[in-house]
């Protein structure tokens, strides 16, 4: 049985707890590997190796990081295949969908190859008479990323590109059920030329979690996954002093106005619903149809599942692959079994006929759902896709706008006037026009709002820049020491 240990400072290392978890294999439903699961004190060593590695690093010169950048820009790139095919073994997902979530990945590591000018200050010249002011950006120290298992090779990239650009040490815990993309990265971060130290992964659970928020030379604690982890994270890092960015959970809309494209809103409907198993946090997981529409939209994507092929990664040609675990495949279809009992009507029933082996699940299709049902108001995370009815447009915002999360949206619509009032009244992070998964672009910046983000800033692009680094504003004055007197008043610019 493969036995996955931690990669600390340059090198795989095997875990000293005696503990391990179970990586699945999702296709099949069997064990592939075990995984070495960090005690605190491990975790303490690992910090104290990032630690040990910051002084150097920090002082690295802008061109110097950015070149690292650069190979590992290169080394990504010709590692896609790769990067991909483990991702699909740990996680499920089929291989094109696990090339996009590398080729997302990698837009961040380019965003981070331009650091000498996303590092750049303001200067203010003669500020006041022979001083001058200027600010800095500088980096933070040891910072600390905590991953999901749905995007294992995506969400680290998010995070230590610009962590590491900026002049941070990193300490990664990524996901335990599928840990392998972060240990193949780490290994391209040394190819690259970044100095043994700087890029650490600590493997573990929730004790390995504790004490990073706990460890007082981590300075600062970026998080993705679900609300009340979200929250946890928070407030007990920001407890403990440190800077957090904590991403959580979500339940996003899709408003589908009457004078939409019904074909076009169709097609996304399936593409955003069942996509990766539906195992996103930016998938959509409710379509508000208006009235008029609603049955003619429904119909149009019941037509379109059964042509989704499920089966495993290995198969070629498969669309969309199983779920994490067997656990969780139980715990999404329970959602699918309880729909009719809470008054639904379930239209598909995913539960028939997914392949034999391995965690599993067709596409389920769920219309009349209304808040206050299990499947309108909990984050299932998989594929199922709910139909909510409004009367236009009017209810359908004030739906989005009541719900508890606020991470991703989107509105399918030809009148731009709609579209416009939309974006401007939507209380929502991201928002889609005509675009069904509206992740931004890596130099902007992810994240939700309300219950979805816990944190002053979003994740990767310029936030993320202002994330890993703190300013410092230094006033100067080279005056002729002959002209220097004793002044005890109060500082003047004028």
């Amino acid at each position: 049985m493969n036995s996955i240990g931690h990669w600390v400072n340059g090198q795989v290392v095997s875990g000293t707890s005696g503990r391990s978890g179970v990586i699945w294999n999702p296709a099949t439903g069997e064990q592939a590997a075990a995984v070495d699961l960090a005690t605190a004190a491990e975790v303490d060593d690992v910090v104290a190796v990032a630690k040990a590695a910051f002084p150097a690093w920090r002082s690295t010169n802008l061109s110097r990081r950015a070149e690292v950048m650069f190979h590992l820009r290169e080394l990504i790139d010709a590692n896609r295949k790769e990067i991909a095919s483990l991702v699909s073994a740990e996680h499920g997902k089929v291989l094109g969908d696990a090339l996009g979530e590398v080729a997302r990945g990698l837009e961040n590591v380019e965003f981070a190859c331009g650091i000498p000018n996303l590092l750049k200050g303001g200067y203010s010249e003669q500020a006041s008479t022979g001083i001058d002011v200027y600010s800095i950006k500088q980096p933070l120290g040891v910072v600390a990323g905590i991953t999901p298992f749905n995007f294992p090779s995506m969400v680290p990239m998010w995070m230590f590109a610009n962590a590491l650009a900026c002049g941070n040490t990193f300490v990664l815990k990524p996901s335990e059920k599928d840990p392998s993309a972060s240990m193949f990265l780490a290994e391209l971060l040394k190819q690259a030329g970044l100095p043994d130290g700087c890029f650490n992964v600590v493997n573990g659970d929730k004790e390995a979690v504790d004490a990073l928020l706990a460890n007082p030379d981590v300075q600062a604690v970026s998080f993705v996954g679900s609300t009340p982890i979200a929250r946890y994270i928070y407030e007990t890092g920001t407890k403990n002093g440190k800077r957090v960015q904590a991403l959580g959970g979500a339940k996003n809309h899709m408003l589908v106005l009457p004078d939409a494209d019904l074909d076009m809103a169709a097609d996304a409907c399936v593409s955003a619903g069942y996509g990766s198993a539906g195992e996103r946090c930016m998938a959509i997981s409710v379509v508000l149809a208006a009235d008029s529409i609603a049955d003619e939209l429904v119909g149009k994507i019941k037509d379109r599942i059964p042509s989704i092929k499920v089966g495993p990664a290995s198969e070629e040609g498969n669309e969309m692959g199983p779920l994490i675990t067997g656990e969780h495949r139980d715990k999404v279809a329970g959602y699918v079994a309880g729909a009719e009992g809470e008054g639904a009507t379930l239209v598909v029933d995913g539960r028939r006929g997914p392949p034999e082996h391995g965690f599993f699940l067709n596409p389920s299709l769920i219309d009349n759902a209304k808040p206050g049902m299990k499947v309108y108001d909990d984050e299932i995370f998989g594929p199922v896709l709910s139909v909510t009815r409004v009367a236009g447009y009017a209810e359908g915002l004030a739906l989005i706008n009541d719900n508890p999360f606020g991470n991703g949206t989107a509105i399918f619509t030809r009148d731009g006037g709609a579209a416009r009032q939309f974006q401007f009244d939507v209380q929502v992070g991201m928002v889609g026009v005509n675009v069904p998964i509206p992740v931004p672009v890596s130099y902007y910046s992810f994240g939700g709002w309300k219950a979805s983000l816990f944190g002053d800033t979003h994740m990767y692009g310029p936030d993320g820049v202002n994330f890993y680094t703190r300013s410092k504003v230094v006033t100067s004055r080279w005056p002729d020491p002959s002209t220097s007197t004793i002044d005890l008043g109060f500082p003047q610019s004028r």
